[in-house]
């Protein structure tokens, strides 16, 4: 009689278990997009809902719900007050978005620790650009350029001061020897406004995004100096160095992905983190990735977290280099 109850406890206990690891199934999934249909964040949801689409790992099709407001600070705001412990909704972010935080963008109170920050969707990086018949044949001549006169040239991009272009545009200054407060910055709505300034000569230098210059790069009308990441990407921009091998330590991803609200319970989380991982690995994700205009970059779970505020911290030491924060 002993061995048997033993024997059913064993079972018992292994049956619970079991049905422990495979609790959480959410009834619906949701994707918040921070902003309005069309731009970033839309594209960040879509590569979740097509990508989870194509490899079947959700019951239920995945819905994108938009949110718009303060590059993600309306739906941060949102997720902290109203969806704390939603598990079914996961919500877009950028760069942007964590460039922002470390600025206290977002509100006094809100930070890094305010979300739990899930996985990633891909990555773009920054690129320094000219026209195609500039004077300058490498990054080395255009710093030496700008470092002997910085209010010599014109630097423009999409974003306004204290956004990631500017960043960008800040970064290659103080690499090459120039002041960012010198820097004469000229902000356009995006990167079709700031290509038309390039190629029309009201700027010199454009320090967009490398997956905007995808057909570009040898249409012979701009050229690419440098990307920013940490080695050389694929495809069409291999023989592009980084600014790294050119001996400027300068790098900037453009990071997209996902977080889940602050009190969503580890059994949720880690579902999340599992399907994501999942997806990652199966080369119909790889296609959907590059329909989007991104580059592969996965990573989920604990080493996500890390990553995200890791990176908020190095925006929020530029930030106050720069003169932009306390």
């Amino acid at each position: 009689m002993l061995k048997f109850t033993a024997a059913f406890a064993v079972a018992a206990s292994a049956l619970l278990l079991a049905g422990t690891a495979a609790a959480f199934t959410p009834d619906r999934s949701e994707c918040i997009a921070p902003a309005k249909p069309g731009g970033g964040f839309d594209l960040t949801c879509r590569i979740a809902m097509n990508g989870f689409e194509e490899t079947k790992l959700l019951a239920k099709p995945m819905e994108v719900s938009f949110m718009p407001g303060g590059i993600g600070a309306v739906a941060y705001a949102h997720m902290n007050s109203n969806r704390r412990n939603d598990p079914s909704a996961i919500v877009a972010f950028s760069g942007g978005s964590l460039l922002n935080i470390a600025q206290g963008k977002f509100g006094q109170n809100l930070d890094e620790n305010n979300a739990r920050w899930l996985a990633s969707a891909g990555a773009d990086f920054g690129a320094i650009i000219v026209k195609a018949d500039a004077p300058w044949k490498d990054l080395k001549e255009l710093a030496a350029a700008v470092k002997a006169d910085p209010t010599k040239y014109v630097v423009g991009a999409g974003g306004t001061v204290g956004s990631q272009d500017w960043m960008k545009a800040a970064l290659f200054m103080k690499a090459a020897g120039g002041d960012a407060k010198k820097m004469r910055y000229v902000a356009f709505e995006g990167g079709g406004e700031s290509i038309a300034a390039l190629l029309g000569g009201h700027i010199q230098i454009y320090t967009g995004d490398a997956a905007e210059m995808k057909g570009r790069i040898n249409d012979g009308t701009m050229r690419m100096l440098a990307v920013l990441a940490d080695k050389r990407l694929p495809g069409d921009y291999a023989n592009v160095p980084t600014a790294k091998e050119q001996g400027f330590d300068i790098e900037w991803t453009i990071i997209r992905g996902f977080y889940l609200g602050p009190d969503v319970n580890d059994e949720a989380y880690d579902w999340w983190v599992g399907q994501f991982k999942k997806m990652f690995a199966m080369p119909v994700y790889a296609k959907v990735q590059e329909e989007k205009g991104l580059f592969p970059f996965e990573m989920a779970g604990k080493e996500f977290d890390v990553y995200v505020k890791k990176l908020v911290a190095e925006y929020r030491q530029i930030a106050k280099d720069a003169g932009l924060t306390k």
